[in-house]
């Protein structure tokens, strides 16, 4: 049986105990992984639960979430304080209140090593998932638990996922996938050929276990199919783990030599790459997994921020991309578990450029997040220059510049009650043409060269010179 002393034990996990001396007798039966400020419906009791303290922003954070364990029967928590400063103060208080045993993680430890020792552990001291699968069934990677699950049916299986990609099945085709999969998202099935059963909860994209051939199932086959699917949900939050790059990360967010860290994950110097930023509510992990898969490209995953973050070597990656995304996020929207879905994307950009992709990724991000819509992808070559250059800029300065330009203007239409600054922009955004400018503003051509030359009186400049008219187009767009 494993407790949660084994775990201390493992010397290559260098786990340090933080609270709950006493607490150390109790048995761990399988280990997830959770960034959620309320993890509530996905808990199970004798959980050892893995946590990177992305939930947490500050005093107060930790009571609801110690809560939702202590109410689970979590039989531990092991956190990492690699992207907090440390392990909060009153995340210890909550787990001592709550009898809570909380591990502390060495931040240069990757969860996917954790997660990999302790389900070693569990399998030598033969915990599994009670059930009708073999023991070893929760260890099996994701086919080869998809082969056993089958066998063990004597049906073909398939994991599907609501974009209708097939993730994995036992060697048939899959017919009618896309059609299936926005049933199931819809919350119903295609037809009686197949049962669906959900597989996880807490992802942004579903994932489900379709079984075909099985208008009569005896109730060992439920049970069967019901620990498949509970299993496959499983394998999905942990296996993610493993495409973490945690240093690199760290070196792009807080400065110093990519180059070293690009050699270390096996990049060479000319790789161009592309930056892709999701988020999601807490789920956008799940989600960026879900959108980068099937694509045969090399991937490096992390956080940057608030977002989850791929960077993604751009040769090979179809330019549609982006408009893909989206339709197979469309697809799957009435399923969707989060409010809002933003995906951005930025580059391509050599190595040494990658930070500036990241900040054109950024930005693109923000502006879908000013979107209406619920699911918003937005590359960053849909973004002007001159919005990117302003994005760099801070508010105090835009409002000097705004104010250094355009003030002459401001001042005159707030005391004649005139609008020079809506006739100066129509000018500009019309190419400088005042024929065009003139036609949109339902104004005479005459009327409309005056305005323009009494606007470039006020400013001391020829607004028909391309400089002047490139820093008065900027100075009006500051104020969107």
């Amino acid at each position: 049986m494993t407790v949660v002393k084994t775990l201390l034990e493992l010397p290559e996990l260098r786990l340090r105990l933080r609270g709950g001396g006493d607490l150390l007798d109790r048995r761990v039966t399988r280990v997830y992984g959770t960034e959620l400020p309320d993890p509530s419906r996905y808990l199970s009791a004798g959980e050892l639960v893995l946590t990177g303290l992305l939930w947490w922003r500050g005093p107060g954070d930790a009571e609801p979430f110690v809560a939702a364990l202590a109410r689970a029967g979590t039989a531990a928590l092991a956190a990492s304080g690699a992207d907090s400063g440390g392990i909060p103060e009153d995340l210890v208080q909550a787990c001592e209140r709550h009898r809570i045993p909380l591990l502390e993680v060495p931040p240069d430890l990757s969860f996917a090593v954790i997660v990999e020792r302790v389900v070693l552990a569990l399998a030598a001291g033969r915990d599994a998932p009670a059930g009708r699968l073999p023991a070893h069934a929760a260890d099996l990677p994701l086919p080869e638990l998809l082969r056993l699950g089958s066998a063990e049916l004597g049906l073909p299986c398939w994991v599907l996922a609501g974009t209708g990609r097939v993730v994995a099945g036992t060697g048939l085709l899959l017919p009618e996938a896309e059609p299936l999969a926005a049933a199931f998202s819809m919350g119903t099935t295609l037809d009686s050929r197949h049962t669906v059963l959900p597989a996880g909860e807490g992802f942004t994209v579903p994932w489900a276990l379709v079984v075909g051939g099985s208008a009569n199932w005896t109730g060992e086959q439920h049970e069967i199919a019901a620990e498949v699917a509970t299993l496959i949900g499983r394998r999905r939050g942990s296996a993610r783990q493993h495409e973490v790059e945690r240093s690199l990360f760290r070196v792009l967010a807080e400065g110093g030599d990519l180059g070293e860290s690009f050699a270390a994950a096996g990049w060479p110097p000319d790789t161009p790459v592309r930056v892709v930023l999701t988020r999601a509510g807490g789920t956008e992990g799940d989600l960026l997994d879900e959108l980068l898969a099937g694509y045969p490209v090399r991937v490096l995953r992390g956080r940057f921020g608030g977002s989850a973050c791929a960077l993604v070597a751009a040769e090979g990656w179809p330019d549609d991309w982006p408009s893909a995304a989206a339709r197979a996020l469309s697809t799957v929207e009435p399923a969707l578990t989060a409010d809002r879905v933003l995906v951005s994307i930025g580059g391509p950009a050599a190595l040494t450029g990658v930070r500036g992709a990241l900040e054109e990724a950024v930005h693109a991000l923000e502006v879908g997040a000013g979107r209406d819509e619920r699911i918003a992808v937005v590359p960053g070559a849909e973004i002007g220059v001159h919005r990117l250059v302003l994005a760099g800029v801070s508010d105090e300065l835009r409002t000097a510049l705004r104010r250094r330009v355009l003030g002459p203007l401001l001042d005159y239409d707030a005391a004649q009650h005139s609008d020079l600054v809506h006739t100066v922009r129509v000018f500009l955004e019309s190419s400088g043409s005042p024929a065009v400018a003139a036609k949109a503003l339902h104004i005479h051509v005459n009327t409309l060269r005056y305005r323009i030359g009494r606007a470039g009186e006020l400013l001391g400049l020829d607004l028909t010179d391309f400089t002047h008219q490139v820093d008065v187009y900027l100075a009006l767009r500051i104020s969107g």
